[in-house]
């Protein structure tokens, strides 16, 4: 089997499957991985080009939508060794079409659907469990610790349920933040991150909501299993209800 490295990034890896859909006869015998620093990694190292990755990306989403939203949510997956099954996967649905999204009997479409129904249901559990708290400048700042790395999927979700408010999503796990001002969204990183002070009304707010939360309970049907199957408790450290 040919081996090809690239350098770890998104743009690096899709940089790399267009080299290789272009220049290889045979892409389902090729095995992708990212670049290690070792004396004697094996492979062919193919340089990051921005342009074809962003051609690769364009001309893919426009083609396969469905397809290309399964690639994207196996990367905000962050697995270590997705490069190869995704090469496959992409090499797969550009030969035979979206048609290859049924035949999950192949282990590189088996795995693509599989990673990335996993992280297409934690961005549907924080659809409902993100939880924003106004600050004293009247912005808004929501907090989480997701398993993977679905800052984005969730900050376009809410530009479109929040578009009037001016609001932060902020992945505490990867020091990554989303800023929405009204007009633009933005992404950036922190090395550190301190919670600007709440805002007075928020408090309030809060001790509402966990006095409606509490009285709206009723204790002969209390069944923790349930409840955490629809609310892992790996998520209720930013639940104020369970504060």
């Amino acid at each position: 089997m040919i081996r090809y490295r690239y350098d770890g990034t998104t743009e690096g890896l899709f940089s790399a499957i267009d080299h290789i859909l272009r220049h290889e006869s045979d892409p389902q015998s090729i095995e992708l991985e990212v670049q290690e620093q070792m004396l004697f990694d094996e492979g062919q190292f193919i340089a990051t080009s921005s342009e074809r990755a962003e051609v690769l990306m364009r001309r893919f989403s426009a083609a396969y939508p469905d397809n290309a939203r399964q690639v994207m949510y196996c990367i905000f997956s962050e697995r270590a060794d997705m490069a190869t099954f995704l090469l496959h996967y992409i090499h797969l649905v550009s030969v035979h079409g979206s048609a290859v999204e049924g035949n999950l009997n192949h282990p590189d479409v088996h795995a693509v659907h599989f990673l990335a129904r996993k992280v297409s249901r934690e961005v549907h559990r924080f659809k409902g469990l993100l939880r924003f708290a106004m600050l004293e400048d009247g912005s808004y700042l929501a907090q989480l610790e997701p398993d993977f790395n679905i800052i984005q999927p969730l900050s376009v979700f809410f530009r479109g349920r929040l578009r009037t408010q001016e609001w932060f999503i902020y992945d505490v796990k990867r020091s990554l933040v989303s800023h929405w001002d009204g007009n633009a969204l933005e992404y950036g990183t922190l090395e550190s991150f301190r919670s600007p002070e709440l805002a007075s009304e928020e408090h309030e707010v809060r001790k509402l909501w966990k006095a409606f939360f509490s009285h709206i309970a009723i204790p002969e049907r209390k069944n923790p299993q349930l409840q955490r199957s629809f609310m892992p408790m790996k998520y209720w450290k930013y639940l104020v209800e369970k504060e």
